[in-house]
């Protein structure tokens, strides 16, 4: 038979299943978030996994203290040193992702090519056919 204490535990552990399920979405969704921004910034995310560091109170965009979610990660962007970031999570919804500095390459565009004028070319052509 069910006491009043029984029950109140049952909904306890209930309570903390949902609470373990919720948290786990929001892993997974601040993983995503990750995943994307190393992307678009051409480093890539190391052991693909992103940890939970803390659980506290963060100001969002206006002011107000919320929850949060801080996780880290960890990037590289030659393959040889790993590099340390964060991501700070409102919920579902992303405050910020900071990154430690790291090096990066200059990417410089290729050389121009090779601009023939057309004259040029039909001088060149031309005493060829001769």
């Amino acid at each position: 038979m069910l006491t009043l204490g029984n029950l109140f535990v049952l909904m306890l552990l209930a309570t903390f299943a949902a609470w373990l399920w919720h948290s786990h979405g929001l892993r997974e969704r601040a993983l995503e978030r990750v995943k994307q921004h190393c992307a678009k910034l051409d480093i890539e995310l190391l052991d693909g996994n992103v940890a939970l560091r803390r659980i506290t109170f963060a100001r969002d965009a206006n002011g107000r203290k919320r929850l949060a979610r801080v996780y880290n990660f960890e990037f590289t962007v030659t393959g040889e040193q790993r590099h340390p970031g964060t991501i700070t999570m409102f919920g579902a919804h992303t405050a910020q992702i900071e990154l430690a500095p790291y090096p990066f390459e200059i990417k410089t565009p290729p050389p121009p090519a090779n601009v023939i004028e057309m004259s040029q070319w039909r001088e060149e052509h031309s005493k060829w056919k001769q």
